[in-house]
């Protein structure tokens, strides 16, 4: 009526503005859970009603993955402890406490950011050449690892890693890095030449190939009075230190499309250099979301 009244008075048609949040809690559920995680936290400042529709269980049923409970019947630990009051809380704790599952030969979590899934193969889920060969390797327990057993290596002429997995089990249309969790012993020694890493799907076209240091970059003594260029950096020459005291090497990144059940292939390995290797610890390979 007020349009049609400014019309006539020759005036400007005012715009049609709406209040979304004069919607429905529901409605305003199903908008949120069209968004992201870090959409939904932020949605909580905008009005009471946003708040109530970004924590209900609805919009955090959507962020989780359609087979999350029977990813948690897979669990090692007690599913008491998995017993959550909201969906909102359940998601928070798969992000920042894995858990096991499949015997605690893998650790399972949520991107905290994106709600892709993310795997930890242990070093047992994995294949390591002379493993069970006391000599080369020894499994050993470690307060800081979140498995009962990392793999040791003592010394062996053959260096050789491998890992595979389902790609079912991992979120669909997604770009996925591969990671080696691992330490060194203070005398490791042997991997110069630096070992070669792949990364692929039995569908793909071909795959992701690169050589990776395993060692810490060496620490330059300071000189004074001398200008040093600055160079780029390269972040895949080095390892980088995680949070929960491990180090980590990018392996190489793939793309999960999704729909089909091929195997994700991961290997590193040297086997040319002919240099007796010791001196590694490794905790499993991490397989999670690239960012950006």
């Amino acid at each position: 009526m007020m349009e049609k009244e400014n019309e006539r008075n020759g005036l400007p048609r005012l715009p049609c503005v709406a209040d979304i949040s004069v919607l429905p809690e529901g409605c305003i559920s199903d908008i949120v859970s069209l968004t992201t995680p870090k959409d939904a936290c932020t949605a909580c400042a905008v009005s009471p009603i946003f708040r109530a529709a970004a924590e209900s269980n609805a919009v955090w049923e959507r962020f989780l993955p359609s087979d999350y409970q029977a990813i948690i019947a897979r669990s090692s630990s007690s599913l008491d402890s998995l017993n959550f009051s909201s969906k909102k809380h359940l998601y928070l704790s798969l992000s920042d406490n894995p858990i096991l599952i499949d015997d605690s030969k893998k650790c399972f979590f949520l991107d905290k950011l994106s709600g892709k899934k993310c795997y930890l193969l242990s070093a047992r889920d994995l294949c390591i050449i002379w493993g069970d060969t006391p000599q080369y390797w020894r499994w050993v327990s470690q307060s800081e690892s979140r498995f009962p057993e990392v793999a040791e290596l003592n010394y062996v002429w053959w260096f050789d890693i491998r890992g595979k997995m389902s790609t079912s089990v991992l979120s669909p249309k997604t770009n996925y890095a591969a990671y080696l969790v691992f330490k060194l012993r203070r005398r490791a020694s042997g991997f110069n030449p630096p070992p070669k890493a792949s990364v692929g799907t039995t569908g793909g076209v071909e795959d992701y190939k690169q050589t990776v240091c395993l060692g810490l970059p060496a620490r330059e003594p300071r000189q004074q009075h001398q200008i040093v260029p600055s160079l780029p950096q390269q972040h895949n020459l080095h390892p980088k230190q995680r949070k929960d005291g491990w180090l980590e090497i990018k392996l190489g990144e793939f793309f999960n499309e999704g729909g089909e059940d091929d195997q994700l292939k991961i290997r590193l390995m040297e086997v040319e250099a002919g240099t007796v290797k010791s001196g590694l610890i490794v905790e499993g390979i991490e397989i999670r979301p690239t960012k950006g």
